[in-house]
């Protein structure tokens, strides 16, 4: 079943909570005051039941200008509002301004209702009517049926009800597979529940015992109880207004404007890039760091303006815009807002949210434009490689993704796939970097090895963790791995017992080099399996030391620190330690030392090494093979 929330909208006293007693025959006033004062303060809830059997929920908005901000708590989970236009005033001050909030928030389904229509003669509701029509011209209501009703002789209220019953066979669905966000309008406590809160689930859906979080103040917390329309249910859907009784958190800690969302899937931050219309139906304007209210789902933000491609926005004017805010914000990239002035309190303007946590922009930066221009657009892949790319230093990974762009796991998992495969973004151990920076790193790591292979062209190159640390330390260690693995993938480096080397580099020996390592193969060709000592070798000599760097892994083996054997005898110690095993099972360090001849020092210095290679490993005094 469709789940349907319908608002009211117009300007104060026009008969908005009148005309709902009628449709559902609960009065929304509930507050001491608004009884007293015979006026609508805050937000009114109710429901009933249409000629097709659908249940709708619906939200009564109050109409004073005082209290704009809590009509802008209301309307942002509507499916269909209606707005309201007393036949005996017609069209007013905040019926104007409601009809721009609406605009901006970009509700597409209303019905406009002309109440009080027995108190006046057919000439000047026809009057009104005309008025009406010119009034929404160009809004989502020019075309809206138009109904005259009077909630005193219930005159209309049948055809209001089967129209309203119309209308809602083709609103469109709701999106149940997202993760589920509800805005917070009502926090209240019930002896012996705790803490209970209320609103209009936009998206998702949410069952007992899911376990969620109240941003921005990320409280964790546990759904208790939920009622929906006075009835205890297992889930609510998007669409449908629920109050949930909340596990582990105190009703002070909560307040209208917070989000019940599921943990660690929303980001907080401390400004927004939108696009912004200013009201034609204002001499409303922009600058440069004015002081504004935000009006996200129910909440209300103060921050400053930064336009970002013009000067100054004027009456019905658009553009690009950033704001920063003096709290944070949780919201989703595509979330409708709007803008009022810091003083006096006047609707200015609204719009889309297009980056929900960027990074400070600067005014008129063509860069900054074109991803703004991006992310209007709305092409979901183009948008995630954007977000990849901006963040790529940060090395992002998909729950970071997911923040920034605001859509479910599977969805945006199976766009970065087409990105990996198209080589816009580059995946490594799970996170992920764009085609840009991969190409800097590469640069990067082939202009230090070149440096390298200059200065020391006898060394084979670079140990790889020396390495990361010059191209990025913010890398872990298995991070990089997976970046070196990647270039040799692209034949841009070679990895040898852990040394990093350029792809095309090779030792190149000079004549007096040649000498020196004929000098070294020779003697440790003679010396088998008991070598004398490197400083024995090199005695100083800077350019020995070079030499043996750049023959160790080829035809000499670096065991430790001090000793090294000729490949020829290393490979024959290493073949009888195997024989020994695959005949025994087990090799004990004085069998090692009786097999290769040599004293009790090499044959530890071999086996220790054989174990930190994993060829062997060591149980008690024995050794296997690995």
């Amino acid at each position: 079943m469709k789940n349907i929330i319908i608002g009211t909208s117009g300007h104060i006293d026009h008969g908005k909570t009148t005309l709902i007693k009628v449709l559902t025959g609960k009065d929304t006033d509930r507050l001491k005051e608004e009884k007293k004062r015979g006026i609508s303060i805050d937000l009114g809830f109710a429901y009933f039941d249409l000629p097709s059997g659908k249940r709708a929920g619906i939200i009564d908005v109050p109409g004073h200008e005082k209290f704009i901000k809590n009509m802008l708590a209301g309307v942002s989970g509507m499916d269909v509002v209606l707005f309201v236009v007393a036949g005996d005033e017609g069209v007013m001050p905040q019926t104007i301004e409601h009809l721009d909030i609406l605009n901006f928030i970009e509700v597409k389904n209303g019905i406009i209702v002309i109440t009080k229509c027995d108190l006046v003669d057919d000439d000047f509701l026809s009057l009104v009517k005309e008025d009406i029509k010119e009034k929404v011209k160009g809004t989502f209501l020019e075309n809206a049926k138009m109904i005259e009703v009077d909630s005193l002789s219930k005159r209309g209220i049948d055809e209001l009800t089967n129209v309203i019953d119309e209308l809602t066979n083709d609103l469109e669905d709701r999106n149940l597979d997202s993760y589920p966000r509800m805005h917070i309008d009502r926090v209240f406590t019930i002896k012996g529940f705790g803490t209970v809160v209320t609103g209009t689930l936009i998206e998702g859906k949410i069952n007992l015992d899911d376990e969620m979080m109240i941003y921005p103040k990320n409280i964790n917390t546990k759904i208790r109880g939920i009622q929906v329309h006075g009835k205890s249910v297992k889930t609510v859907y998007a669409g449908q207004r629920a109050a949930i009784n909340l596990s582990n958190v105190k009703v002070e800690d909560i307040e209208r404007g917070d989000i019940l969302a599921y943990p660690n899937y929303m980001e907080e931050s401390m400004m927004v890039d939108i696009k912004i219309k200013l009201s034609r139906y204002s001499n409303a304007k922009l600058s440069y760091w004015d002081r504004i209210r935000l009006y996200h789902g129910t909440r209300e933000i103060l921050g400053r303006a930064v336009p970002l491609d013009k000067e100054e926005l004027n009456s019905g004017d658009e553009g690009y815009c950033q704001l920063r805010l003096e709290e944070t914000i949780v919201a989703k990239k595509g979330d409708r807002f709007v803008i009022r002035s810091y003083s006096p309190m006047e609707t200015i303007g609204g719009g889309v949210i297009l980056d929900p946590n960027p990074k400070k922009n600067k005014r008129f930066n063509d860069e900054t434009l074109r991803t703004l221009k991006l992310k209007e657009r709305g092409d979901l892949k183009e948008i995630i490689e954007e977000t990849i790319r901006k963040y790529t230093k940060e090395y992002p990974d998909i729950k970071s993704i997911l923040k920034y762009v605001g859509e479910r796991e599977d969805i945006v998992t199976e766009n970065i796939i087409k990105l990996i495969e198209d080589k816009s973004v580059f995946s490594i151990n799970k996170i992920y970097i764009h085609k840009s920076h991969y190409q800097d790193l590469k640069q990067k790591t082939l202009s230090l090895l070149n440096s390298f292979h200059n200065e020391y062209p006898l060394r084979r190159g670079i140990v790889k963790e020396e390495l990361r640390s010059k191209v990025d330390k913010n890398f872990k260690t298995r991070d990089f791995d997976a970046l070196i693995d990647l270039f040799l993938e692209d034949e841009v480096v070679k990895v040898e017992d852990n040394i990093v080397s350029s792809y095309d580099f090779k030792v190149k020996f000079t004549k007096e080099d040649q000498k020196i390592k004929n000098d070294i193969e020779s003697k440790l060709l003679m010396d088998k399996f008991s070598p004398r000592s490197i400083n024995d070798i090199i005695l100083n000599n800077q350019r020995y030391t070079q030499v043996i760097e750049a023959l160790n892994g080829d035809t000499i083996i670096k065991v430790d620190d001090n000793i090294i054997y000729h490949k020829q005898y290393y490979d024959k110690a290493l073949n009888l330690l195997k024989e020994h095993i695959n005949s025994k099972g087990n090799i004990t360090l004085s069998e090692f030392r009786d097999l290769i001849g040599a004293s009790r020092k090499y044959a530890m210095a071999l086996l220790e090494h054989f174990d930190r290679n994993k060829i062997t490993k060591r149980i008690d005094d024995k050794r296997i093979l690995n």
